[in-house]
């Protein structure tokens, strides 16, 4: 699998506010949900009704052994400029791979120290990157970005979440989705993995 990640911290970088809503969806559906408190609440989601690969990884990333919870998430077909530069990146032309798939989970590390140190966040997601780099996902990438945070949900805390971007690609739609979900379990399986918290 090809692996990459970055900062995007500066000042002009958007921060992760946990809790969110969503003040343009007057349903009010679209807000953080705790699913580490609220699991069942997995049913509001309507991204993960059309994609059981995601619930799977939100359901996961969740559970109450996990070292992480998950504040936001997104599943989509790629675009044209987003499925041209996977493409490069990947070394496949478009003949053989005319369609992609995409998603993204901001994560948060549950451990206090861990989630306020930048330079802990750094090793832990080039560990991530590291780990991820053999596994056999030809056609997939993973692109982690660390970025700032404020968690307010027992008192306010200040720190840094990592999003994390899966995307494939395949000779027909079905095919870029089974290449997509197959690397975003490898990906959910690493982070829950011993070997990423000990190196």
């Amino acid at each position: 699998m090809l692996s990459d990640w970055s900062a995007e911290c500066s000042s002009d970088d958007p921060v992760l506010v946990v809790p969110w809503s969503d003040p343009s969806d007057p349903s009010g559906n679209r807000r953080f949900i705790d699913l580490r408190e609220n699991p069942y609440d997995l049913d509001h989601l309507p991204e993960v009704e059309q994609h059981p690969s995601l619930m799977h990884a939100l359901r996961a990333l969740n559970a109450p052994r996990a070292a992480v919870f998950t504040a936001k998430c997104d599943a989509w077909p790629l675009e044209a400029e987003e499925l041209d530069d996977l493409r490069a990146n990947l070394d496949v032309t478009s003949d053989d791979a005319p369609t992609g798939f995409g998603s993204y989970i901001d994560i948060l590390w549950r451990e206090r120290s861990l989630f306020a140190s930048y330079h802990q966040m750094e090793q832990r997601v080039h560990r991530l990157t590291r780990h991820s780099s053999p596994l056999d996902q030809p056609y997939a990438m993973l692109d982690c970005v660390i970025r700032p945070a404020l968690v307010d949900l027992a008192g306010p805390q200040e720190g840094f979440a990592v999003s994390l971007y899966v995307k494939a690609i395949g000779h027909d739609p079905q095919a870029a989705e089974q290449n997509w979900a197959s690397a975003l379990d490898a990906v959910v399986a690493l982070l829950r993995s011993k070997d990423l918290a000990l190196g």
